[in-house]
């Protein structure tokens, strides 16, 4: 039992060690310059959210007028 514990930390230590981070591995790299992949990913991340947010709240806002006329010509 232990033993198929011990072989599974291992293989994902293995695995882990192949996975490429988003930060930077040079020691010299202090600040946000060592986190500057990840920094990027986060704006890009963000930036779609709110043009995501925007499309939805224009969509709904047209959607929801244009049934509003709809309903307001039948039930006249």
């Amino acid at each position: 039992m232990f033993d198929k514990i011990r072989n599974f930390i291992e293989e994902v230590k293995a695995e882990l060690r192949k996975a490429t981070w988003p930060w930077d591995s040079d020691p010299k790299a202090k600040g946000l310059k060592k986190y500057k992949e990840l920094v990027d990913s986060t704006v890009v991340v963000m930036i779609a959210i709110v043009l995501l947010a925007g499309f939805v709240a224009v969509s709904d806002l047209l959607l929801s007028e244009a049934l509003s006329f709809i309903i307001g010509k039948v039930a006249s």
